[in-house]
């Protein structure tokens, strides 16, 4: 394979594929929140969080991990503050105590933190205020959930160097407008697997042990143990639905274990990795073969977000259970007809699945999504697909993927702005 396109599409997962704890959207504002403490040098007295929409709608329903069950913008932040290690980034609430949660349950009822809808930014937008000891800081956020784009103390803009420190984004970043379907999978053939195993590993041990604890412990909705209740011999695919969604149970609940993320998604991450690797298991492939399907899986996925955007009225999980039936059609050796129609078959039928915040439902979603798909790959063995000009379907997968893109990211902007609106009783 090409150098470049290998270099391009390695430092692709390097960068989507990292480790965060809990709903990276609730992480991404106690993150800053922790960024702004430490410049302001002191406690804050006062604080603000100015946030766009989308990210409104991400952390209202869900539990900020290692708060004790509470929820909310605000709470996300002030925990940031009293206990957040901003070292750790999307880990930043990794080390909270008791202490330190009673403190932030004392400051959300007082006057300390206030909450505002910042409009005409991008989806993925950020910016917390404080003021203490008679100084100012502010860290504003942008497009990614750690992409720190502002730091200001006193007024003066202060040089933004956290992301030289922590990562390799002093390098250009991987273009995702090079990544195909067809050399998704030449990369995963060639790939050294000495190159991936130190990004994939993570995500198989994190993501199955959430799912794990999940399965043994009652969290949310129970979509995942739900699944399995009453079935004595749970079929693969079965079995791949219900790790996933209790993965996502757990998650959202609140466990503290960490993911590993797809897309800037925890639940993405989870629904790309753990399906393929249940029918690993079931068919007893090796490691190197589970690898190289992982490849295919995550990159998939980063393809078809490429065009929809990182938050958006689109259900990303749509985007990531697809991602992990091609997956699973690489790692059962499937020719390539069948990843394309695989594909089609999914994003034809499910795509419209609206995303209206984190929250429980989220794990039914990807119980429904991970039953599409599977079924896509049915469908495909059978030499079933939906045709050209039915819908948004095209005769090249490419062109699919395009259109469904254009659909989630300009078609359903409308559908964005009212799913707020309902959910902030306007």
């Amino acid at each position: 394979m090409d150098t470049e396109y290998y270099q391009n599409h390695l430092k692709i997962l390097k960068e989507e594929l990292i480790v965060a704890l809990g709903c990276t959207e609730p992480i991404a504002i106690a993150y800053a929140a922790a960024r702004a403490r430490d410049l302001l040098g002191a406690m804050p007295e006062r604080c603000v969080v100015r946030s766009s929409g989308n990210i409104i709608k991400n952390v209202m329903g869900v539990t900020v991990p290692n708060s004790g069950g509470m929820r909310g913008v605000a709470i996300a932040a002030i925990l940031g503050i009293v206990g957040g290690e901003a070292d750790r980034e999307l880990e930043v609430l990794e080390a909270v105590t008791e202490q330190n949660r009673a403190e932030a349950k004392r400051l959300s009822e007082s006057n300390f933190c206030t909450c505002e809808l910042i409009q005409n930014v991008s989806n993925l937008y950020i910016v917390i205020e404080v003021w203490g000891g008679g100084h100012q800081a502010l860290v504003e956020i942008q497009d990614t959930h750690k992409n720190i784009t502002r730091m200001e103390k006193d007024g003066e803009k202060i040089p933004v160097q956290i992301r030289l420190e922590h990562s390799d984004s002093s390098e250009p970043k991987g273009d995702r407008s090079l990544l195909t379907l067809r050399n998704i999978v030449e990369f995963a053939d060639a790939v050294s697997v000495e190159d991936v195993a130190p990004i994939l590993e993570p995500q198989i041990q994190y993501n199955m042990a959430i799912c794990e604890e999940g399965l043994k412990n009652p969290y949310g909705a129970e979509v995942g143990r739900v699944l399995l209740d009453g079935s004595h011999e749970p079929t693969v695919g079965l079995r791949a639905r219900a790790y996933a969604s209790a993965g996502s149970d757990a998650r959202m609940g609140g466990c503290a274990l960490p993911v590993v993320i797809n897309s800037g998604s925890g639940n993405q991450g989870i629904t790309v990795s753990v399906p393929v690797v249940i029918y690993a298991q079931e068919y007893h492939a090796e490691q190197e073969k589970l690898l190289r399907a992982l490849v295919v899986s995550n990159l998939v996925a980063i393809l078809q977000k490429r065009y929809i955007g990182s938050l958006s009225a689109y259900c990303g999980v749509v985007s990531a259970a697809c991602g992990a039936a091609c997956g699973i059609c690489y790692l059962l050796d499937y020719p390539y007809d069948v990843l394309c129609s695989t594909i089609t078959n999914t994003i034809g039928t499910v795509s419209g699945m609206v995303c209206d915040g984190a929250k429980s439902s989220c794990a039914a979603k990807i119980s429904t999504a991970l039953q599409t798909a599977l079924l896509g790959i049915k469908m495909s063995l059978h030499e079933r697909s939906f045709q050209p000009g039915e819908g948004l379907v095209n005769d090249d997968v490419e062109t699919t993927i395009r259109n469904i893109g254009r659909m989630g990211r300009e078609g359903m902007k409308g559908t964005d702005l009212e799913i707020l609106n309902i959910m902030l009783g306007n």
